[in-house]
């Protein structure tokens, strides 16, 4: 997305078990793999070169930080403990935590996940993304912004994009072909695989390019 409208890009992948976002050929270039776990621990030598790293790129730079389950509570709590989000904002960044609240079995999982976001970043603007790919994102009824959490931590929410739902089997079966090759949606739009599985993909990127606008980030 942040390629698409033109922006630098700098891109790091903390995920130390499924380092996806490096695993993007086409993204390689601007995206570094960093372990930043020794054990079940944070290595805060790797942790500060990603921080020096960061306040030394160019100030138009967009910087995205991929994280994994396996490290999400340490990191946060390490990031939390050295007032990193402080020192960030001091260097002039503005700070975004990105946060998916999936369906289905997993949403009691994910939504632990944003619970720890607020609790320990209460200042830093939360960007909600809604996937009901795996089932609703409901409670006895109730939609995510009926959510006692979400009434509680409204305030912390800067916006919730809701990712497209795809609309057929054979629309999810194009999807899954796009992300088990690791294309981007251009390569993928602008490559030599079938005109109607192209153009299924491209109403997608679409409504998922207009659900990130109304949010605004850049």
């Amino acid at each position: 997305y942040l390629r698409a409208k033109g922006a630098n890009v700098r891109a790091y992948d903390t995920d130390p078990v499924n380092a996806t976002l490096h695993g993007y050929k086409e993204f390689r270039p601007n995206v570094t793999l960093i372990n930043i776990m020794r054990g079940k621990a944070v290595d805060a030598g790797r942790f500060d070169n990603l921080m020096n790293d960061i306040v030394e790129l160019p100030p138009d730079m967009q910087v995205v930080i991929d994280n994994g389950a396996s490290s999400f509570l340490p990191l946060c709590s390490y990031i939390h403990d050295n007032n990193c989000m402080d020192i960030l904002r001091e260097e002039n960044h503005k700070i975004y935590l990105h946060t998916i609240i999936t369906g289905g079995q997993a949403l009691t999982d994910t939504l632990s996940g944003f619970e720890t976001l607020v609790a320990n970043f209460k200042n830093v603007p939360i960007i909600v993304w809604l996937n009901t790919y795996y089932g609703e994102i409901a409670v006895d009824g109730m939609q995510f912004e009926e959510f006692g959490l979400f009434k509680k931590h409204n305030q912390l929410i800067d916006a919730i994009i809701q990712i497209p739902e795809y609309s057929c089997d054979i629309f999810e079966k194009d999807m899954v072909h796009l992300y088990t090759i690791r294309k981007s949606f251009e390569s993928y739009i602008n490559g030599s695989v079938p005109f109607m599985q192209r153009q299924r993909v491209t109403q997608y990127w679409r409504g998922l390019i207009k659900a990130i606008d109304a949010a605004g980030l850049i």
